[in-house]
């Protein structure tokens, strides 16, 4: 099941409470306060797991917690730290404040480890209330609540091609030819219902990452067939490769159906049609004269259409060299960089606490 959304509920552990205690020994009858300080609640932490590919582990748990903080003892024991809470998601994962709606980090890089909640600090013994003038206090502090967050997740596939098209123009066909990808191909439309990714591995080494993205339809950006809910996943792709039926089964015209496909990528996001994109006429092995491929050339107009047959893979191999080329030479920096978080005010001003603190290592605080 690809489950590609997730709202969640992450709270740090709680800071252990301060002991209030007093040195009794032999000869020492009133030896004096030794109540140690309690622990400090568990932080919790997001890393990237390049080996899970959904967001699957959401679905049943909606309550993380890290471990609160131990109580401190006698004899000036300080009480135990709770164990952290490090949660995996995958590559590409987006973590958003619901509350506030705010993006908090992109995690696109595998091994990022962000802390999204600290736990609080744990409460002071009877020891730490000691003066000249309060020699035997009786009292001691709680620990601070850790802190909670209401988060939702949200994935966008991170691929360097994405194929993009009508249902059924042979898209699934493609990416099952060019990497092990096994998605379902049947001869009617919306037969993935999910998107596939893929890894196409050509010679010297080299390799990209392709993904299949369901079919898209006329009014897909307002919620019409299946596309709406993956056109987010084309977001992070770097070319897109349009793949066009020569001869659809239901007899509409490939140009018009390449330019509803740009229309409905338009209006989803203007950024999307300004991606690098190669346009492939698929099922080449039933036009075998090439009168309707060189038509349709003719009357797209655009540059960088490629003619192939998916199942008889005449063309893929030179279709995959320029892919290589063009995923070479297109940019890799995140579209969605993490800003500073700051709580909003209901009066309108800003207040940033310690949540917002970025450590000085590889770890963000947030």
């Amino acid at each position: 099941m690809f489950i590609d959304r997730a709202i969640i509920t992450v709270k740090a552990g709680n800071g252990g409470p301060g002991c209030v205690s007093f040195r009794r020994e032999k000869y020492e009858a009133k030896g004096g306060p030794d109540g140690g300080d309690g622990g400090r609640g568990g932080n919790v932490y997001f890393v990237v797991d390049p080996a899970i590919d959904t967001l699957l582990d959401f679905s049943g748990r909606h309550n993380w917690e890290a471990a609160n903080g131990l109580p401190g003892e006698g004899a000036n024991r300080h009480g135990a730290d709770g164990a952290d809470l490090v949660i995996p998601v995958p590559p590409g994962t987006l973590i958003f404040d619901n509350e506030y709606n705010l993006l908090l980090k992109d995690m696109n890089e595998p091994g990022m480890k962000v802390c999204i909640c600290r736990g609080g600090i744990g409460g002071k013994g009877n020891k730490a209330f000691a003066t000249p003038t309060r020699q035997t206090p009786r009292f001691a502090t709680r620990g601070k609540e850790g802190q909670r967050r209401e988060i939702r997740l949200e994935l966008r596939l991170m691929a360097d091609v994405g194929l993009v098209g009508m249902p059924n123009a042979g898209k699934s066909t493609l990416i099952s030819r060019c990497t092990s990808a096994r998605p379902k191909i049947a001869n009617y439309p919306f037969t993935t219902l999910s998107p596939v990714l893929g890894i196409v591995e050509l010679s010297d080494f080299r390799r990209f990452v392709m993904a299949d993205i369901p079919g898209l339809i006329e009014g897909a950006h307002s919620g019409a067939g299946l596309g709406h809910d993956f056109l987010k996943h084309i977001e992070r792709t770097r070319i897109l490769v349009h793949v066009l039926d020569i001869l659809p089964s239901d007899d509409s015209d490939p140009v018009e159906n390449y330019h509803k496909i740009r229309r409905e990528l338009e209006l989803h996001s203007r950024s999307l049609v300004e991606k690098p994109e190669v346009v492939v006429l698929n099922k080449a092995d039933l036009d075998a004269d090439g009168l309707f491929s060189e038509d349709i050339k003719h009357r797209l107009g655009v540059q960088n259409v490629m003619v192939i047959s998916a199942v008889s893979g005449q063309g893929v191999r030179d279709l995959l060299e320029r892919l290589w080329a063009l995923v070479r030479q297109s940019p890799t920096e995140p579209e969605h960089p993490a800003p500073l978080f700051v709580w909003p005010q209901e009066d309108g001003a800003v207040e940033s606490p310690e949540t917002v603190d970025y450590l000085d290592s590889q770890e963000d605080t947030l």
